[in-house]
């Protein structure tokens, strides 16, 4: 997901995505956990969606976006 793609969505669509993204963040570290996850790089990328999201967040929440 690209930080231009998350900038068009307003402030509720972006909560609706972070909460989405915060439980695929914790189905992955429970698939870790009991050693079902292959692709461990998923998480990673997940983190990394969700910090692009809190930061289009805390942009707009400043008026910066």
């Amino acid at each position: 997901m690209k930080a231009s793609e998350l900038r068009s969505k307003d402030t509720a669509e972006l909560k609706k995505e972070l909460e989405s993204l915060l439980k695929a963040q914790f189905s992955l570290r429970m698939q870790v956990a009991t050693q079902q996850l292959s692709n461990t790089s998923q998480l990673g990328k997940v983190r990394r969606d969700i910090a692009r999201v809190r930061t289009v967040m805390r942009q707009k929440a400043g008026g910066l976006a």
